[in-house]
């Protein structure tokens, strides 16, 4: 007999018709099958599906693969299923969930407290309104690109929505000062005393508004693996720091490679998020930057360090420069003359908790 594929029918009363053309009786062909009589009886009364244990004995004694009446009896359940307008409901919110999913992390910004709608209407329209959408269906408005080594890795869920979340926040500034280049200048040759402790962050907004910047901060997503972002919204350069990595100076660096980057024109309406220790040491534009936040943070070369270097060499060359300490242990780090395990780097100040209150 030939594996020929029927139009949708209950398997059951497929298989009563096959039982009757080969002249048997239900009871017989149970005989056949070494099962009960009940067995045939609820598969062809539709009360029993065919599993894969029954759809091969059933095969084996009617000539055909177990493959064929499995895909029979899905076909039939399939169509039934596209006939049901409760089952197409629920699986047009399936895919309006994944869609959302496939946007951002809709988890995640729930836990921030971003995202807020109690169904997926109210989600739809936040999610919309969050990447700047017309309709869900569409892509996020803003670009996004992104400096790292991996240039094939492409920007996540995740990112997207970081900068979607900076973007509102830039979007609600309001007192800044048209840009002035030559006060940036001077207010980045400034930071790296002004940011000597965790207390010199709490007026940084106000600061760089008065040179025309917006500076927001909107703490990483967990997995995003951002340091900040420049870009310009409208005719308003803007930078947002991510808070990763917590420690003062690494903050710091982050500012200065931002605004770096503002200063030497990188900046356009794409958004340029960065992980700063992940770079594509190739990159002109990346060193570029490096080099010129660099020569705020150490307008001169540090010192040869001791063979054994101590607290306080590290604390007499902060105080000469009116560094915070930490920069100069992350200055080693980075250049590897300090592990990064170093105890130097125990209990070293972080910002978040300042950052928090822009």
């Amino acid at each position: 007999m030939s594996d020929r594929v029927p139009d949708p029918v209950p398997v059951g009363r497929f298989l009563a018709e096959e039982i009757e053309a080969h002249g048997w009786t239900q009871a017989e062909f149970a005989a056949v099958l070494g099962r009960p009589v009940q067995f045939v009886s609820e598969i062809v009364n539709g009360k029993k599906e065919v599993t894969r244990e029954s759809a091969a004995q059933i095969g084996a004694a009617l000539g055909q693969t177990p493959e064929f009446w499995l895909s029979f009896q899905d076909e039939y359940l399939l169509s039934e299923q596209a006939k049901s307008t409760r089952t197409q409901q629920e699986l047009s919110e399936v895919r309006r969930r994944a869609r959302l999913n496939r946007l951002v992390p809709v988890a995640t910004l729930r836990k921030r407290g971003v995202l807020v709608g109690k169904d997926l209407d109210e989600l739809e329209e936040e999610v919309a309104e969050l990447l700047e959408l017309d309709s869900i269906d569409d892509d996020p408005a803003f670009h996004i690109a992104a400096r790292r080594s991996n240039h094939d890795e492409p920007v996540s869920s995740v990112q997207v929505a970081w900068v979607a979340c900076v973007r509102r926040a830039a979007r609600k500034r309001t007192g800044v000062k048209p840009f002035s280049k030559s006060k940036l200048e001077r207010l980045a040759a400034q930071l790296p005393t002004l940011l000597s402790s965790p207390a010199g962050f709490r007026g940084l907004p106000e600061s760089f508004a008065d040179a025309g910047l917006v500076l927001v901060y909107v703490e990483a997503l967990p997995g995003a693996k951002i340091d900040g972002c420049a870009f310009m919204l409208g005719k308003t350069p803007t930078i947002a720091l991510s808070g990763r990595g917590k420690r003062l100076d690494k903050v710091l660096w982050t500012l200065l490679h931002e605004v770096a980057h503002v200063i030497l024109g990188h900046v356009s309406s794409d958004v340029l998020v960065e992980t700063l220790d992940d770079q594509d040491e190739t990159d002109d534009t990346e060193n570029e930057a490096d080099r010129r936040a660099g020569a705020w943070l150490l307008p001169r070369p540090l010192p040869t360090p001791p063979a054994r270097i101590g607290a306080g060499w590290v604390e007499t060359v902060a105080s000469e420069r009116r560094l915070a300490p930490i920069v100069i242990v992350g200055q080693l780090q980075q250049s590897q003359v300090l592990d990064w395990r170093t105890t130097l780097a125990r209990n070293a100040p972080t910002v978040t908790g300042v950052l928090e209150t822009w």
